[in-house]
């Protein structure tokens, strides 16, 4: 029996999805330490995790068992990607099911920031009526500047557009405009014009230390400042420093350098207490929608992968979009990204008498992925045969996949 550990409160449909294919799944609410996360590992082929848990090489190379790792969210820049191919491990992500949500928020803060409706909320709370329209504006009109033009980013342009905006971005990739945006050949021409300035990057390391002292002091006076994407990619204390000065209206900040593990655990930022400042806790795409959309997304990649070997999507290995089998058994090979695997392979099925149905081969870096339809059962002696390819990584022989 496959077993499944989840982390991090993913949603209760993931686990009814595995348990409903025969996984046994044991859910933690928190996030674990490599320590704690290596000991829990022992006999776990499935792990699910949200955006805390940190799945470090080390991790990788002490869980010989662990098939697949899911991550319940956007990003996989806390796993190491590079090291689950090496070991054969598969990655899946949710690209795309709480983009709506991240998009909504954007927008509500970028109206609260723009009314001062924190200061209005904050005075009324203390017993003071501040009735006044002192710097409290329409976004209707104003400058939005997207940074990061991907699922989110061009999903809110539309929106923005839709409120009467007008929508610049910058991307260091070539997209298409949406609607009537339009894309500025440098951050700096961005900052120069945007009333609004947001952040919808990816994880990547390149991305680190993106947003700092000079970037905030070529923002226009009085503009907003938001990241929703990875708090290492902004200097907290130049943003602290912007925001005292004066020389930025208001921010909202929805990702941290450093973050508590858990739902309770104590938070510290020099950005707590500023004024006209929005902090979340990392919510952006935290709506019971967005996780019921990921935790199916996600379990449901999991589970094809672990019964039919079908990669579609997964972020690290080979892509093979696998379905029902016409034979008896499935052979999924994970190896080294050589020459002559193929024919290895071949050789040595034709060698014991195994028929090939059907074959598929895919490569990804320095990993390929070749899959077998037998009409015949395997023989432990073409398992063992497979498995001692010096350039295997991971051999799995599939039953039970005629849908």
């Amino acid at each position: 029996m496959l077993k499944a550990l989840l982390l991090e409160n993913v949603h209760p449909l993931t686990v009814e999805i595995l348990a409903a294919h025969g996984v046994e799944v044991e859910v933690r609410s928190g996030a674990l330490d490599e320590s704690e996360l290596i000991h829990a590992l022992e006999g776990v082929h499935i792990l699910g995790i949200r955006s805390k848990t940190q799945v470090t090489d080390a991790v990788i190379a002490a869980s010989p068992e662990l098939l697949t790792i899911g991550a319940f969210c956007i990003g996989t820049n806390q796993i190491d990607l590079r090291s689950a191919a090496s070991h054969g491990v598969a990655v899946f992500n949710a690209p795309f099911s709480n983009t709506r949500s991240v998009v909504e928020i954007a927008l509500a803060e970028i109206i609260s920031l723009t009314r001062r409706l924190t200061e209005r909320d904050k005075a009324l709370h203390a017993g003071v009526w501040d009735k006044s329209a002192e710097g409290s504006h329409e976004v209707r009109g104003r400058t939005l500047g997207i940074i990061g033009y991907g699922n989110i980013g061009t999903q809110l342009s539309v929106l923005a557009e839709n409120l009467g905006m007008s929508v610049v971005f910058y991307d260091t990739s070539e997209k298409l405009a949406l609607g009537n945006a339009r894309r500025l050949g440098s951050l700096d021409e961005l900052l120069a014009v945007a009333d609004v300035v947001t952040l919808h990057v990816d994880g990547r390391s390149g991305n680190a230390g993106l947003f700092g002292a000079q970037q905030f002091s070529q923002m226009k006076p009085g503009a907003i400042f938001l990241n929703l994407s990875r708090g290492f990619v902004v200097d907290t204390h130049a943003l602290r420093e912007a925001i005292l000065s004066h020389h930025l209206a208001g921010a909202a900040i929805d990702v941290f350098p450093e973050e508590p593990k858990k739902r309770g655990d104590a938070f510290e930022s020099e950005l707590r207490g500023l004024p006209n400042v929005i902090l979340t806790p990392h919510i952006g795409g935290s709506t019971l929608e967005a996780q019921e959309a990921i935790g199916v997304f996600v379990a449901n990649k999991i589970r094809d992968y672990v019964r039919s070997g079908s990669t579609t999507l997964s972020v690290n290995l080979p892509n093979l979009a696998l379905e029902s089998s016409t034979g008896v058994a499935r052979v999924a090979h994970l190896h080294r990204n050589t020459p002559g695997v193929l024919a290895e392979v071949n050789r040595t099925l034709a060698e014991h008498g195994t028929n090939i149905e059907g074959q598929l081969l895919a490569t990804r870096g320095e990993v390929g992925y070749v899959v077998t339809d037998a009409g015949s059962s395997v023989e432990a002696a073409v398992v063992e045969a497979l498995r001692a390819m010096g350039q295997t990584i991971k051999l799995r022989v599939l039953t039970d996949i005629k849908g």
